[in-house]
């Protein structure tokens, strides 16, 4: 079943007159982990903030569920966000360092819920137990914990609002070779056992192939090839596909 399908997007930056994001459209699959490749600078980044109404946009429709989010005025787009998350790439700086764990953690059902402190509590004991981390983090700052640490807090914030679609980009990409599995694990086995959807980003081609269903590849703001990873990654079209496999090759024959 299709739960999002993206059309004719497009994201300008006006004062330089780059299209970051140029007339992409694709579809996502509820259940789904949709992997998005290309180098960096293509608009991965800049694609994965537009379709959350992080950044704005020029043209194009993002349909939720039939519903068009681009449409949505302000109010229903904040009640909507519970749905939709994000993992960001670095997770030092998607935290605030004045804020401890617990309390940031918290902070999401301030917002989104209307629970009692004691209820609050428990769930966000809860979440950190999902992913891997104990009741001492509650009261460590940021900087206190190791970065595959604070990439579980990362997680842990976007799982609170019990989302069905979660953007995961380049969630790995600054740990050390040592953690990228760990995390890498803990997201698959949240996904199979949520039943989540994922839009997987990441520039390392061995970690698509491992864990997406299809892979997209980006280039210029645009999809030049898509496909299961099998037909992309066995056979590309493009030769701009070629060079990412080639690339990727060479750095680790």
């Amino acid at each position: 079943m299709e739960l999002l399908r993206i059309a004719n997007l497009k994201k300008v930056f006006q004062r330089h007159k780059i299209a970051a994001v140029d007339g992409v459209g694709f579809s996502i699959f509820k259940g789904e982990v949709l992997g998005l490749v290309g180098e960096s600078g293509c608009g991965k980044s800049t694609l994965a903030r537009s379709i959350l109404r992080l950044t704005d946009t020029q043209a194009g429709s993002v349909f939720y569920k039939g519903d068009d989010l681009l449409r949505f005025p302000p109010a229903k787009m904040r009640v909507i966000r519970k749905e939709l998350q994000i993992i960001f790439q670095d997770p030092y700086t998607s935290l605030d360092p004045r804020i401890r764990i617990g309390e940031a953690l918290e902070e999401v059902y301030i917002i989104h819920e209307k629970v009692s402190r004691k209820e609050r509590g428990k769930k966000v004991e809860a979440l950190l137990e999902t992913v891997g981390l104990g009741r001492n983090c509650l009261n460590a700052l940021p900087s206190e914990l190791s970065g595959g640490e604070r990439q579980r807090v990362g997680i842990a914030r976007s799982l609170a609002t019990n989302p069905e679609f979660i953007i995961c980009d380049e969630p790995v990409s600054s740990l050390d070779i040592s953690i990228q599995a760990q995390i890498l694990n803990l997201l698959m086995d949240i996904q199979g056992r949520k039943s989540l959807t994922y839009l997987f980003i990441s520039h390392d081609l061995s970690v698509i192939a491992s864990i997406c269903d299809r892979v997209m590849v980006m280039q210029g703001g645009r999809i030049v090839e898509s496909g299961s990873c099998g037909e992309v990654f066995d056979n590309p079209a493009q030769d701009y596909t070629k060079g990412l496999l080639a690339a990727a090759f060479t750095q680790f024959s």
